[in-house]
């Protein structure tokens, strides 16, 4: 236990007074004193204690700080990765579009492109009938001038037919027979004109 100044000064009072009435108000006022200095440092450990209770809830105030600070970053980047999720499903519709557009754009073209590939093939089914009627035409009228190749002659004014031969070129090459004294009769009672024109 410590001894204070006052506590010093009274016990020597009461030793040179020798009176017992200074001596008990000596130590009323020394209890008091210690009474005061119990309840100074009671009041000052309960200051310190609610110092202390006051640090651990300043202490605690920034850990909720800290902790509400760590949760608005959390809702800042929950928020821009909602923004970015809805960017990229506005991006991925944007692309589907695209898609759509570009099959319906190839639909259309393999469309057209069959549309002409079964007008192409159409066309020369048609041509190869045609070719295959030309020929059966040039065939027959082949056959025709051959019929008529006996009644064609190279003579003027002729009644007697003699055969000529036509070269491809068009040209009439004529055979000439000697003439048969026993036709010249016949041939000058013929009254049917010949025809002169050459082919």
């Amino acid at each position: 236990m410590e001894i204070s100044l006052e506590a010093i000064i009274s016990l020597i009072t009461l030793f040179v007074g020798g009176t017992g009435l200074t001596g008990f108000f000596f130590w009323r006022q020394h209890k008091r004193t210690e009474e005061a200095n119990a309840k100074r440092a009671e009041a000052e450990a309960k200051q310190a204690e609610a110092e202390a209770k006051l640090k651990e809830v300043e202490a605690k105030a920034a850990e909720v700080d800290m902790a509400q600070k760590v949760q608005d970053t959390y809702q800042q980047i929950l928020d821009d990765k909602q923004k970015e999720v809805a960017d990229n499903h506005r991006l991925i519709d944007e692309l589907r579009q695209d898609r759509d557009h570009y099959k319906r754009d190839r639909d259309e073209l393999r469309g057209e492109l069959e549309k002409l590939s079964k007008q192409f093939l159409q066309f020369k089914m048609d041509d190869e009938k045609e070719k295959i009627e030309m020929k059966r035409d040039i065939a027959r009228n082949g056959r025709m001038v051959e019929c008529m190749r006996p009644l064609l002659c190279g003579r003027e004014n002729c009644a007697i037919r003699v055969p000529v031969t036509i070269s491809a070129q068009g040209e009439l090459e004529r055979t000439i027979r000697p003439e048969n004294p026993r036709n010249s009769r016949r041939h000058k009672q013929n009254d049917i004109e010949p025809n002169n024109e050459e082919l």
